[in-house]
Parts: structure tokens; C-alpha cells; sequence
């Protein structure tokens, strides 16, 4: 039984009830009626539906559930201890899957476009020249950004496939004494995987830093940071890395912070502002790390885990692994009469396949007839290869020959259903 105080205070507060309800009223507030106009959607009302796919496209690719269940442990704060010591866990792996010893390697909360941007806005200051290879949609998309903040852009252009050799480079270098030349690695809209040997060594000798775009190829072919005096190299969560999208290793070297520390203009983004993302990495120096900004906690729980599966797995053994798998998928392709849109095999990406869309079909019917029949997801073109190809994905988790089988067969069905279909 309640004591009597409690019952008598309770009774007080029912007796204030109506009067408070008559001043509230009174001031034009009337809590018996509803101030919300908009009623919540029927769609919020329902419980979320995703269906399942096979998602053999450039990415993103289907995540192991090992890295799915990563990701859903129980959220920490983003600025505990115990956060702190997953982003150096992060930190080492990233330094592991770009082989290099650098400091200042970190995690971008975000998409490879933030990690791209977060480079370009804390190097290049306005006025200042750039010089981009452009063979593909990331170049272009580098010299928007470039260009948007205020650089003097040139670029090196060659169609989709087409690569760069050393001389071109370096011809260019000397030309337009850029502070930075962007080169991607693998370029998912055309399947090329581009030559970085020798570049970063010319790069140096004209006095320019080299900023490298590995999303598409990294754990999938061979690249190594330190040895090939990449100075900045980012990559993206969600291919073969195995990991959700909303997450992007970037590594920056001594050669880049110099730089990028001695600016006479703030960058133009505060987020990715590398000032203060360097202290919540905990790569300043500084005994403490202050608040910047709300991590993707989640992320970067599947992050961890998707780097530590790569360091289990080996980064040889890794793109061994890719070669192989995309090798029996090329041949393959070639036993059902297609055609490799990259002719040279040591410039094919392993992860991301390119075919010439065959004659006589239409590249829409036959993707959208794999995905209604098959629910495999496959790619057209991208940017200047729109209409040109059509893009496999067989990276990371989906790295396999029963997969590689299961596309071809997708392939081979859709060619006799999608026949009588006219480009």
C-alpha cells in the first residue's frame, strides 16, 4: 500500500490537471487536439523488405556474414576508449592492404568519392595546376572537382581502355608542372587495370605528387603504396574489401603532409579537413583526440572486419585468388562467342569484367532479364563506356568459380531469350 504523503501528493496533481489544461487553452494550445498535420506513412507502417541478390556489378558486392554480423554488434560512442583502439585496429589493417609504413592512414566516413574529395581539397589550393589521366569516369569525375575548387586543370585523355605509358606521362609533367597527377588504378567503367610502376618515381622527379584511386582493384591486383611512391592512395569499403559501403581507407606520405600541412588557405571542407581528421585518427601526435565529427560507428565495426579477413587470407593469396577466378570467367565468356572489351590480359581488371555488348541485343533487355530470372545483378557502361560494354563483378566475397559459373549460365540464358532484340 502507498504511503499516505504519496497518495495525497498525487491527489493534488490530479486536482492541477484541469487547471493546467485551461491555461494551456487559453494561450491557444489545446492538448486534447493534435498540433501534427502530416500522418505517418503507410510505407513506415510496414516492416523493411529488401530482396536478396547476386550482386556481380562493379560494386557494391554481397557482403560475408561474418562482416554483416560485425556490423551489427552493439554501438559504442564514437569517442570512447574502446572506439579509439578499433580505428588503430583499422588504421594497421588499411597500412597492411596498401603496404605502406605511412602515418597518416586513416578511414574516410564515407563513400571512395569522399576519400577522393578529402584528398583533393586538403593538397591541391586554388590556382594551383593539376594534371589528370582520364580513360575512364573517375578521371573525369577528379577534374570536376578539381576544377570546381579553383585548380588549373589539364588533363591526359584516351577512350575508355586506352592507357597511359611512362613517357606520355612524364611528357605532360614537364608541360604543366602540376602539384598533383590523379591516376586510377582500376577503372571499374571500362575493366582496366592501369600500369603504376615508374609513375610515381617521374611524378617526384617534376617535383608533383601522385594521387592514386584503387576502389575497384584494391585486394583484387597487386599494388604497393611504399614501393611504388604512391603518395596519396584510396580505396572504398564495398568490393573487395567485403564491406558495406560508407567506409574509405586513404593514406597519405610524408612527401603529402608536407604539403597538405603548410597550406596558405584553409580547405574548402571542414569535414574532411585533415587537420582535424588526423586527431581523431590519432595520427597528430597529440595525447588527446577531440570531437570532430559522429564516425559511422557501425562501418567501421565491418571495416575491421573485412580488413581482418584480408590479413587471414593474405594479400597474395588474395590476388591470386581474383586472377584465377576471373581467369576460368574469361574464358568462359569466350566459349559463348563474347568478346573482352580489354584485348590485353595483363590489363584486364580481375575484379570488374568488361565484354563488348554483342551484336544485335539490346544491353538494357539482357541485364534487365537476368536480373527479373537470375537476380543477378550485372552493369552496363559508365560515364564515356555507356553503350559500349557490359561490367561483371566478381570481387571479395562473390570471388568464387561456382559464381563465376552461375554468371556465365545467367549469360548464355539471356543470349537465347533476348535474341529477336535489336541494338
Amino acid at each position: 500500500m502507498m504511503p499516505r504523503s504519496v497518495l495525497s501528493r498525487c491527489a493534488r496533481l490530479t486536482q492541477q490537471v484541469p487547471l493546467e489544461s485551461a491555461r494551456s487553452t487559453k494561450h491557444g494550445v489545446h492538448r486534447g487536439m493534435s498540433s501534427v498535420t502530416i500522418p505517418p506513412p503507410a510505407c513506415m507502417l510496414r516492416p523493411l523488405e529488401a530482396p536478396f541478390r547476386y550482386l556481380f556489378g562493379p560494386g557494391p558486392s554481397n557482403v560475408p556474414p561474418r562482416v554483416l554480423a560485425a556490423g551489427g554488434r552493439p554501438i559504442i560512442g564514437h569517442m570512447h576508449s574502446e572506439m579509439f583502439g578499433i580505428m588503430n585496429d583499422i588504421k594497421k589493417g588499411i597500412q597492411y592492404a596498401f603496404q605502406t609504413s605511412n602515418n597518416m592512414t586513416l578511414a574516410m566516413s564515407g563513400s571512395g568519392h569522399t576519400a577522393m574529395e578529402c584528398a583533393l581539397f586538403n593538397i591541391v589550393e586554388p590556382g594551383e595546376s593539376v594534371l589528370v589521366a582520364i580513360n575512364g569516369i573517375w578521371g573525369e569525375r577528379v577534374a570536376e572537382i578539381a576544377e570546381r575548387m579553383g585548380a588549373k586543370v589539364h588533363t591526359l585523355v584516351k577512350t575508355p581502355g586506352g592507357h597511359f605509358t611512362n613517357a606520355e606521362i612524364e611528357q605532360a609533367l614537364a608541360k604543366h608542372k602540376p602539384v598533383l597527377f590523379f591516376l586510377t588504378h582500376g577503372e571499374s567503367s571500362a575493366g582496366l587495370v592501369h600500369p603504376v610502376d615508374g609513375v610515381g618515381d617521374t611524378c617526384h622527379k617534376y617535383n608533383c605528387l601522385l594521387l592514386v584511386d584503387s576502389v575497384a582493384s584494391l585486394g583484387a591486383a597487386p599494388l604497393l603504396m611504399d614501393q611504388q611512391n604512391i603518395d596519396i592512395l584510396y580505396t572504398g569499403s564495398q568490393k573487395a574489401l567485403n564491406a558495406p559501403p560508407g567506409t574509405a581507407p586513404i593514406s597519405f606520405s610524408e612527401r603529402a603532409c608536407h604539403k597538405m600541412f603548410n597550406r596558405k588557405t584553409k580547405p574548402v571542407s571542414y569535414l574532411l579537413d585533415m587537420t582535424h581528421l588526423s586527431n581523431y585518427w590519432g595520427n597528430d601526435g597529440k595525447p588527446e583526440r577531440t570531437y570532430h565529427h559522429t564516425g559511422p560507428v557501425s562501418g567501421f565495426f565491418a571495416l575491421r572486419e573485412s580488413l581482418a579477413i584480408l590479413a587471414e587470407t593474405g594479400l597474395e593469396n588474395s590476388w591470386k585468388h581474383h586472377t584465377e577466378v576471373a581467369e576460368y570467367f574469361w574464358k568462359g565468356l569466350e566459349d559463348l562467342g563474347l568478346k573482352l572489351f580489354i584485348k590485353d590480359k595483363d590489363l584486364r581488371l580481375p575484379s570488374v569484367t568488361t565484354i563488348a555488348i554483342p551484336e544485335g541485343y539490346n544491353w538494357k533487355e539482357l541485364l534487365a532479364y537476368i536480373m527479373k530470372h537470375h537476380r543477378i545483378e550485372f552493369a552496363g557502361g559508365l560515364g564515356p563506356s555507356v553503350g559500349m560494354l557490359l561490367r561483371i563483378g566478381l570481387m571479395g566475397y562473390n570471388c568464387n568459380k561456382a559464381n563465376a559459373a552461375m554468371a556465365l549460365a545467367a549469360l548464355e540464358d539471356a543470349l537465347k531469350q533476348c535474341r529477336m532484340s535489336k541494338a
